[in-house]
């Protein structure tokens, strides 16, 4: 796990848009998978700005989106396929065909999960998978409690969750009490992940995902087993780090250790280069 430790969400936003420009570009990536919430928003208008700069392209580009409220259809303006049309999609060039979603007017809720397992399958598996984190350390809506090695799914939402969630809504008794969405194992299966978090409502869970044992209580602590994970979190979110002086060392060296490997390779002789 790689931590990344910026000044403030701007920054958090644009070294995060650099990463999924890099996986667009130079990796090729053609399947990603996007959160909602507050936290991904500066990244959108990152990647938004991107694209009109001509740096990035969704021409051919498929995206699958971690969750949605169940009982909302998807023009609903509390939706989680509402909220990505207006933020996102409908202000990128992509294909309405490649985008794929989690139906929330379902009249079959297996069904439903095992389709959108196999359209993740269809298409190779997803490339690139960003998220946020809850304040308990929920990934997607992967409550406390959630299996490590589930698979999309149905899910009752917390008290917190719905506490948290009640500023999108008119009333706390108007969020949705149930939602469908990818489990933590559909996650894991993900060939990179960049996970993003600002404030210091979010340090206990950061801290718990980074440092804390890997546990069903915090469905982000399953990500320390993953081979490509970059957490980009701001100086209030990584405030309850107890290693802090070490990660933010080990993300300086990140790049100072590939600069030299760059210069080593040159001196050598070689002709390609990190």
């Amino acid at each position: 796990m790689r931590v990344v430790i910026k000044d403030n969400e701007k920054q958090v936003a644009e070294y995060a848009y650099e990463i999924v420009r890099m996986a667009l570009v130079d990796r090729q990536y053609k399947v990603l998978g996007l959160p909602t919430g507050s936290t991904p928003l500066l990244l959108y208008s990152e990647l938004i700005a991107g694209l009109n700069r001509t740096e990035i392209d969704f021409s051919d580009i498929s995206t699958f989106n971690l969750d949605e409220y169940l009982g909302l259809s998807a023009d609903h303006p509390r939706s989680y396929r509402y909220f990505m049309e207006t933020r996102l999609f409908e202000k990128i060039n992509i294909k309405p065909s490649n985008i794929h979603f989690l139906n929330g007017l379902t009249d079959n809720v297996e069904a439903e999960c095992a389709e959108y397992e196999d359209q993740i399958a269809a298409l190779g598996g997803i490339k690139l998978q960003i998220l946020g984190i809850g304040r308990d350390g929920h990934i997607g809506f992967n409550e406390p409690g959630s299996s490590l090695e589930s698979r999309t799914h149905y899910v009752t939402l917390t008290k917190e969750t719905i506490a948290d969630n009640a500023r999108f809504f008119d009333r706390e008794k108007d969020v949705p009490r149930w939602a469908l969405t990818m489990g933590v194992g559909t996650v894991m299966d993900a060939e990179q992940i960049l996970l993003l978090a600002t404030g210091e409502n979010k340090a206990a869970a950061v801290a718990a995902m980074i440092e804390g044992p890997i546990t069903q209580m915090c469905s982000a602590s399953a990500l320390q087993s993953h081979p490509d994970v970059t957490v980009v979190i701001d100086w209030a979110a990584a405030s309850k780090l107890q290693h802090l002086e070490y990660w933010k060392q080990a993300a300086d060296d990140y790049d100072e250790m590939y600069d030299f490997l760059t210069a080593a390779r040159r001196h050598a002789g070689l002709e390609d280069s990190y």
